[in-house]
Parts: structure tokens; C-alpha cells; sequence
């Protein structure tokens, strides 16, 4: 299994840099993992702005070849990885803009003559890893679900992505969240995914 890790998260000193050293080291002892890249969309420097113009236009987008280095790990990886803050209820706008750019018509999807369109990254699998300050249910009673219904429905189903795991923390700014545990359960469920 091919694994892409794309992170996005400013400060390396983070929790969510913390998962991420998880997610490799679990991933380096699971032989199911042969190969594994990741990429850091801060460090990458990113630009997750879109521009319309007459020069780059939307319909054009899967084929923009300043993006296509990023579209070919897309197509590699057997496993994506996402690993984000939630900010305000959604991922941040970093990794909005890489969703927007990256998955584009006749990419990601075809549109067709049905009421949706043909999802082009079928048997891929996804695993969100997200931090929150607020509790770990606050998503789920106050929000709806909403961050799980954009990344799940609103996205990964649309491009014909249905495997779709997440470790959703809450509480991580405080002392007494379990921060270290969370970090063992990441670690123990990349040591241990099968495709």
C-alpha cells in the first residue's frame, strides 16, 4: 500500500506534527505499507488562492501544470492521509485551497448523465486526523457532523473515495487530554491497516 500523508499544520511544534510522527513511525513497522511521501503544504509554500482568469481557466484546472506534481502523488497513493487542525468547525483554509485546486473535474470526477458524477479516484482510502481545542463532541451536538459531512459526503464520495477513516481529538489544549493516549491509538492503527 502507497501512503500519502499531506499535512497541514504552520507550527512543527504542534499536536498535529505530533500525529503526524506517529502516522510515520506505525506506518514504518507495518509491512502492508511498502512505500509512504508526505506532504507538508506550509512547508511546501502551497499557494491555496485560486485565480480565474482567461489565462487559468476552472474547466482547465486538472491539466494546470504548476499542479501536477501534486495531482501525480494523488494518483500513486492507495492511502491518503490528512492530517489538520479544526478551525471554526472546518479544516483550514490551507488545505481548502489544496481540495479546491487538486480535486477538479475530469481529475477527480466526470460529470455524466446521471444526477452525480463519476467519482475517478475509486479504491483509494482516506484517514482524517483533525485537533480541536473545544470538546470532542462539540462537532457532533453543536455542529451537526459538519466537519465529517464535508470531508466524507460533500468530497470523498463525490470523487468515488468510500473508505473513509477518522480519529477526531478534542479537548488538546488542555492538560488533561489525553494527548499521550491519542498518540498511542494513531501510532497502533497505522502499525496495523491493511488496504
Amino acid at each position: 500500500m502507497k501512503t500519502l500523508v499531506i499535512y497541514t499544520h504552520p507550527n512543527h511544534s504542534s499536536l498535529c506534527y505530533a500525529f503526524l510522527q506517529e502516522v510515520i513511525k506505525g506506518s514504518n513497522e507495518n509491512p502492508n505499507i511498502t512505500e509512504l511521501q508526505i506532504l507538508d503544504l506550509y512547508e511546501e509554500g502551497f499557494n491555496p488562492i485560486l485565480v480565474f482568469n482567461e489565462q487559468k481557466r476552472r474547466r482547465d484546472m486538472y491539466r494546470d501544470p504548476d499542479l501536477e506534481k501534486y495531482r501525480q502523488q494523488l494518483t500513486w497513493a492507495d492511502q491518503l492521509v490528512f492530517i489538520y487542525p479544526i478551525f471554526w468547525g472546518r479544516p483550514p483554509a490551507m488545505l481548502l485551497g489544496y481540495i479546491d485546486q487538486l480535486f477538479a473535474a475530469n481529475f477527480a470526477y466526470r460529470d455524466g448523465k446521471g444526477l452525480m458524477p463519476e467519482g475517478l479516484l475509486k479504491g483509494k482510502s482516506v484517514v482524517c486526523i483533525s485537533t480541536m481545542k473545544g470538546p470532542a463532541n462539540y462537532p457532533l451536538f453543536w455542529l451537526h457532523d459538519a466537519h465529517k459531512v464535508l470531508m466524507k459526503k460533500a468530497l470523498f464520495s463525490y470523487v468515488g473515495i468510500k473508505k473513509v477513516k477518522f480519529f477526531e481529538f478534542g479537548n488538546m489544549e488542555k492538560p488533561n487530554g489525553k494527548q499521550a493516549k491519542k498518540l498511542q491509538k494513531v501510532n497502533r492503527y497505522f502499525q496495523n491497516v491493511r488496504r
